[in-house]
């Protein structure tokens, strides 16, 4: 099983942005443990704070991957071109955040990519990414069977 981790805008900055919000840890450092954790599993992972560019990787990637875990950052909240990209390709795609974004600014509490994604995991932290891994290899057994 393949599983593809994109992130987008500022999620580069994670272990430094806003701790008492995202933590101190950052994501490359939380990616060698979710790759050791799931060694049956090949992972690729991808960030870019250009919206274009996770467009081109949602598209490249869906053609290879079982499943993307998309943590679209921001874009989440205002961009159609990405909800567009997700809807046209056939892969499973898990939405994740790592804050409740519902607790936040209420400009965070609409999604554009929520109506089009098959799973949606907010507010657990960067444990999120590990959730979405754990539903992707369900979703694949069920589908296998």
């Amino acid at each position: 099983m393949k599983i593809s981790i994109i992130n987008g805008p500022n999620l580069n900055l994670l272990g430094k942005r806003e701790p008492d919000i995202y933590g101190e840890i950052s994501f490359e450092d939380y990616f060698e443990k979710i790759v050791l954790s799931f060694p049956d599993v090949e992972f690729d992972y991808y960030q870019s704070n250009v919206e274009g560019e996770l467009i081109n990787q949602i598209q490249d990637v869906s053609h290879s991957s079982d499943g993307i875990i998309l943590n679209a950052a921001a874009f989440t909240h205002t961009s159609v071109g990405i909800a567009d990209a997700v809807k046209s390709i056939k892969s499973k795609v898990i939405e994740v955040h790592i804050s409740n974004t519902f607790s936040r600014e209420s400009f965070r509490h609409k999604s554009f990519l929520s109506p089009v994604v098959d799973g949606i995991i907010v507010g657990f932290g960067l444990d999120s990414y590990r959730l979405a891994v754990e539903s992707l290899i369900e979703k694949n057994k069920i589908i296998g069977e």
